[in-house]
């Protein structure tokens, strides 16, 4: 017996476009996904150095810090019932989600028939630098906050280690931040630091201005940091230092650099502007503290961060993220884009960073006087 289809050939014909419709839209957001997570992984460097917990069913995730506990001889015939201090202390923190970040951009139709080049895979790439970006710089200046903290843990008859802030040279110009030999000697400076404080040598990790990296290259010949595997040409590729003192460095333009993001200009800094920049270049820091739209968090104000920051180290406890959503990518499709003759294309992106242990976090400054605490 012949099958008898009830839908007539125009339904068909609508019936195969919709199909083809709904799969080119898919095909759409597969690419557009994996764009946008390459633009992402690529720019973002904080997601692997802080520690990051993924959040579900709710709106915050706590991480438990626990103190230091002692030692001591047993005397015969006395009960072991634990520590009479009931050590070790331990502290919560909770880091709470902040709202909804999203990046997006309207693709109109004809101006991809028009574009002689794949607009939409361009467009994806920016909104995952976009998410990216944000996402480093929250996340760094929960770092900047925790070393200038003291310890979470409290407790009577216990002291435990606070953040750390190191000065960068020895005058009050800013200049002091570009000096090879000025931030060497900080480093070793912060090394031992966190070695007195008990912090773990695995995964310590420096967060510099890529000026700053540069000029330690530069002063390779004299300060012997070198990295043996990577001579000539790679040299000039910019990935000449690997470490100092057992931290790894790394270099990034969503650091808290002298009142700035990534760049300082002008002033005692010693660096000239190279003609045009661009507005992007050296973009001043925002208030990002819990009083600000969409930030449920801490990150301070600009003046609370302040304009003698000058770089991070730290090791992996120093800062956690909770993730609620993301990266993710969304977009739309069937009436809305017949109507509007486009789609509007979305990264989104939801979490929230803070300090954990402030003894891991490290704060590099110029200046007569350590950045205050906040």
């Amino acid at each position: 017996m012949a099958f008898q289809s009830s839908v007539n050939p125009t339904q068909l014909t609508q019936l195969g476009q919709a199909n083809l419709a709904g799969d080119t839209r898919a095909l759409y957001l597969k690419l557009f996904s994996g764009e946008m997570f390459k633009g992402f992984q690529h720019n973002t460097i904080a997601r692997d150095l802080i520690m990051k917990r993924t959040l579900k069913n709710g709106k915050s995730l706590q991480f438990i810090y626990t103190g230091r506990t002692k030692s001591e001889f047993h005397t015969p015939g006395n009960s072991i019932l634990g520590d009479s201090n009931n050590a070790p202390p331990v502290a919560e923190k909770t880091i709470t989600i902040d709202d909804l970040l999203i990046s997006s951009a309207f693709v109109y139709e004809l101006d991809e028939v028009l574009a002689h080049y794949d607009l939409r895979s361009e467009i994806s790439r920016k909104i995952g630098y976009a998410l990216a970006e944000k996402y480093d710089r929250l996340a760094f200046r929960a770092v900047a906050r925790g070393a200038r903290q003291a310890s979470p843990v409290s407790a009577t008859g216990y002291v435990e280690p606070g953040g750390t802030q190191i000065r960068v040279g020895a005058t009050t110009n800013d200049s002091d931040a570009y000096v090879a030999a000025n931030l060497v000697s900080a480093f070793y400076d912060a090394a031992a630091a966190l070695d007195e404080k008990g912090v773990s040598s695995d995964g310590r990790v420096a967060v510099l201005n890529p000026r700053q990296y540069y000029e330690l290259i530069q002063a390779v010949g004299s300060n012997g940091l070198v990295n043996r595997d990577a001579q000539g040409t790679a040299l000039q590729s910019g990935q000449g230092i690997i470490e100092i003192a057992g931290i790894k460095i790394y270099k990034s333009m969503n650091i808290p650099f002298l009142g700035k993001y990534g760049t300082a200009y002008g002033g005692t800094t010693g660096q000239t502007s190279p003609g045009n920049t661009g507005s992007f270049v050296g973009e001043t820091l925002e208030d990002a503290s819990g009083a600000s739209t969409g930030i449920n968090n801490d990150y301070g104000t600009a003046a609370e961060v302040g304009s003698k920051s000058c770089g991070l180290i730290f090791q992996k406890e120093a800062a956690g993220m909770v993730e609620a959503i993301g990266p993710q990518v969304q977009v739309t499709s069937g009436d809305v884009s017949v109507v509007y003759q486009g789609d509007v294309m979305l990264g989104r992106l939801a979490c929230g960073a803070d300090y954990l242990n402030p003894a891991a976090a490290v704060e590099l400054y110029v200046g007569a006087s350590a950045p205050s605490a906040f």
